[in-house]
């Protein structure tokens, strides 16, 4: 991803080793999710609110110019794309309960 939007690669093994972490426990959550996506909508919202805030971290670092207009196909593949259906799991869980965020 790096070699396509024309960033030098980061050598920071630890760097890999978290972000390989923090995809497996939101995997793992998103597994248990699946089951069951309206009983288990808090795993939802917490996915959702990670697909927000990661295209504000993109916009912050292409503004400061750290990362290139390239790198904005991660974004678009990585959370934009899953906006809809976590917001559509929410807002059914929201029809059926309007006072599960309180």
């Amino acid at each position: 991803m790096f070699d396509l939007a024309g960033m030098e690669q980061p050598n920071y093994p630890e760097l890999w080793q978290c972000v390989g972490m923090i995809v497996g426990v939101y995997g793992l959550g998103y597994w248990i999710a699946a089951s069951d996506p309206i009983r288990h909508f808090p795993i939802v919202l917490v996915g959702f609110i990670g697909k927000i805030f990661g295209p504000i971290g993109f916009a912050q670092a292409l503004w400061s110019g750290r990362f290139t207009p390239g790198f904005g196909l991660n974004i678009l593949f990585n959370d934009l794309i899953w906006w809809i259906p976590f917001f559509l799991i929410l807002k059914e869980k929201w029809k059926k309960d309007k006072s599960f965020l309180r």
